[in-house]
């Protein structure tokens, strides 16, 4: 029987005592804000487990959040930490009502939640961070550009009264800087590497064999493969001729490159020369192209003709002239042929042979012969992993046929017509594949991450993957209970080789930045500067309340970065349901906030100048904020939108307010809003519900309007007198005389009918009668 942790918080004999997990959480607890970096099977979640029951130890008040990406993922932890620990747990998602998560987070100690939940409660004010002694971000890898992590590490540090950051991972990423804005953002301090090749590792760690599978490609694949070439060919020689590149031998990445520059020269321009627009067209072609080929290469002539039929559905210009081109139709009629004979990828065939002998359902003699010496063995599980959902369908219809028990798991997006996989029958199929009803769990990428399937014998990648993280994760699904297996599907001469060579070099690169001492020294000392700064912005005064500015934001807005910055400029943000509009910031002045790319969007479907209709119709002074800079850079005519602002602006009376970004948007909605409120009482009356069309509908909007005057007593008041007129010449007793309306009711009325209208500015005694 093996030692276990003794601990206050934790359960009797059920932390099992490993030396380098209580290392890695006593060096978290010494040192700082920690980023470990682990494989799936180390045990990272027990390092949480055990820094969380010490903290909740030294602070007996406080609280422990622990974030995760996705909601089953949140579920799984709240199911691990009650395994482990003594203390009250619970999980917050989104599909907790409001009033429950304000109360599980006040009753419990360790709180699982989905990072997006837990900021919106926050900027709604439900609670907070400062009682929080340790904040775990699970696949932290996730903390950049504007993930819900960067605010939450950001309010954390400024908010707690004794804050420590944990952050888990398999891999941050190859690239320097991407290693370096993760740590930055989640001002981590100490970096630990962890390999189940380290020796104090090893005993506990069982050991994954990766084998690459290579296949060759058939010769009805390399003749589809060569008219695609063609294709391509003829348009790179175009586009080199017109300038646009400077090679033939261009990949994705120098393609995109290429058209950006081309949108950028077309926003530049006032009257773009047609010669940039047929480049886009050319070049939107040729990405379509590099895409066929991809599929060609690593899936097969199936995925291959479900992409055809998707983009003959498309009413573009490149889209036509290329199912036009001689060359790619000669293609399409080959790969259709191809299907029509069986002729598969030979990778689905030699996928089915691995199944086959793995699931002992080959009747070779070797496989016979495991069998019988090994009667009792359980019948084994494997993962197939795949790029595309169009793969997964092909996958599994072929498994159908060849016998073997398969179920599809893929997310929650919909595609072609076929619905996506809701939250709950994702865990029911990962229940029947736990439970034995099937032995092939074929999946796309959402299976990469946190996923629970302990007992996973194979795992087969149909296609490598370029990122490092993301074969890191798929490797990591197997090993957990025992030596697993890794095998990877890989054509030759193929674009598999290249992700094959540059997952592994990334994963190379990976673990020699993270040991560099001189990065690591960096780290600590731009960590410590920074929460340094941020406790100092904490004991600057907050501003009283007379001066504290309030904006309300839409409801849709609530993911949206531009009320993380309006909380972090010391804004009260109210979030609330608005019938116009995105920010209201007094009665008079409503702001539409538009991104370039939705503006653009919005000429196109025609949502624009009904939106600007509506903001005019219900505001005095509506303002639009154009945010960004690249406005011309897609595929509409510059003067296109030109007019459109020319018109809002003139036709419509709409101030149009250029932003840089979402942070400048929320200096700016500042600034407006300070400027309207000027220090006055900010009773700002919010349109929730549009202004009436129709006569009688406005009768009842003004009678109601009036104090204790609902829609009923509203409508009653009007059947009595007849007229708005008569109703405002009614004395109380004629008031009265109306069932619902007491004396009360009756004198408050008269009393907003008759007085005056006084307007008071700050505590000042000056007076405006207006």
């Amino acid at each position: 029987m093996g030692n276990y942790i003794k601990h206050p918080l934790i359960k009797v004999d059920t932390v099992e005592a490993r030396a380098y997990q209580q290392k890695l959480a006593g060096d978290v607890l010494k040192k700082g804000n920690t980023m470990v970096v682990a494989p799936t099977a180390l045990g990272k979640t027990l390092v949480a487990i055990l820094v969380a029951a010490d903290r909740l130890e030294k602070f007996n008040k406080s609280k422990v959040l622990i974030l995760a990406p996705s909601k089953p993922l949140t579920i799984q932890h709240e199911e691990n930490f009650k395994n482990f620990l003594n203390v009250p747990i619970t999980s917050i998602t989104g599909s907790i009502n409001v009033k429950d998560r304000q109360k599980r987070w006040e009753e419990s100690k360790i709180i699982c939640a989905t990072p997006q939940t837990v900021e919106s409660d926050l900027l709604n004010g439900r609670y907070n961070f400062e009682d929080v002694s340790l904040i775990v971000f699970d696949e932290c890898h996730h903390a950049v550009g504007s993930y819900s992590y960067v605010y939450l590490a950001n309010r954390y540090v400024k908010e707690a009264k004794r804050n420590l950051i944990l952050g888990l991972t398999a891999s941050p990423g190859s690239d320097k800087s991407k290693i370096k804005e993760v740590s930055h953002n989640l001002y981590i301090q100490n970096v630990v590497v962890k390999s189940e090749d380290d020796t104090d590792v090893k005993p506990y760690f069982n050991p994954v064999d990766t084998e690459w599978v290579k296949v060759k490609m058939s010769n009805e694949l390399a003749k589809i493969k060569e008219s695609l070439n063609k294709s391509l060919k003829v348009r790179l020689k175009g586009l080199k001729n017109m300038n646009i590149i400077n090679t033939v031998s261009v990949n994705k990445r120098d393609i995109l490159k290429a058209r950006g520059d081309v949108q950028n020269k077309i926003a530049r321009s006032t009257n773009p020369p047609k010669d940039l627009y047929q480049a886009i067209s050319i070049l939107s072609a040729v990405i379509n192209i590099q895409h066929s080929l991809e599929l060609v290469e690593t899936q097969g002539v199936a995925t291959f003709n479900k992409y055809i039929s998707r983009l003959r559905k498309k009413n573009t210009k490149a889209a036509k002239g290329l199912l036009a081109d001689h060359n790619f139709s000669h293609a399409i009629a080959l790969s259709f042929e191809a299907q029509e004979h069986g002729w598969e990828h030979p990778k689905l065939k030699k996928l089915m042979e691995l199944l086959k002998t793995e699931l002992g359902t080959d009747k070779s003699q070797t496989v016979l012969k495991s069998l019988r010496d090994n009667p009792d063995k359980k019948q084994p599980k494997v993962i197939v992993f795949t790029q595309f959902r169009d793969t997964l369908e092909m996958i599994h219809n072929k498994c159908e046929s060849e016998g073997i028990k398969s179920v599809k798991f893929f997310g929650q997006g919909k595609k072609d017509g076929e619905k996506g996989l809701s939250q709950k029958e994702q865990k029911n199929v990962i229940k029947s594949f736990k439970m034995g009803e099937y032995d092939v769990l074929i999946s796309t990428s959402v299976a990469e991450e946190g996923i629970d399937i302990p007992a996973v014998d194979l795992v087969i990648l149909y296609e490598p993957v370029p990122s490092e993280i993301r074969m890191i994760q798929r490797k990591g699904r197997t090993g957990r209970k025992r030596t697993g297996k890794v095998k990877i599907l890989m054509t030759e001469g193929t674009r598999d080789e290249a992700y094959y060579w540059a997952s592994i070099n990334k994963e190379k690169m990976m673990r020699e930045q993270l040991i560099d001492k001189n990065i690591l020294e960096e780290l600590n000392l731009n960590a410590a500067e920074r929460m340094e700064d941020e406790k100092a912005v904490k004991v600057i005064e907050k501003p009283k309340k007379s001066d504290e500015v309030i904006v309300y934001a839409d409801s849709r807005e609530g993911n949206s970065t531009v009320i993380r910055h309006l909380d972090n400029i010391e804004v009260n943000v109210k979030v609330k349901s608005m019938t116009v509009g995105d920010y209201q910031v007094s009665d008079d002045v409503i702001i539409e906030r538009k991104t370039a790319k939705d503006f653009v969007d919005s000429i196109v479907d025609k949502r624009l100048f009904k939106q600007a209709n509506d903001l005019r119709e219900e505001f005095k002074k509506p303002i639009i904020i154009l945010e960004g800079d690249d406005l011309y850079s897609g595929f509409i005519n510059p003067n296109a939108i030109r007019g459109s602002i020319a018109s809002i602006a003139l036709d419509f009376g709409i101030s149009i307010i250029p932003t840089r970004d979402s942070e400048d948007t929320a200096a700016m909605i500042k600034r407006i809003a300070s400027r309207e409120q000027r220090g006055e009482k900010t009773n700002i009356q919010l349109r929730t519900d549009r202004k009436p069309d129709n006569l009688w509908e406005q009768q009842v909007f003004i009678i109601e309007s009036l104090p204790n005057v609902g829609p009923v007593n509203a409508k009653k008041l009007l059947e009595h007198f007849g007229s708005v007129k008569k109703i405002m010449d009614a004395s109380e007793s004629e008031l009265q005389e109306v069932e619902g309306i007491g004396k009360k009711i009756a004198q408050n009325i008269r009393k907003v009918i008759e007085s005056k209208y006084l307007y008071f500015k700050n505590d000042q005694t000056e007076k405006r009668l207006l």
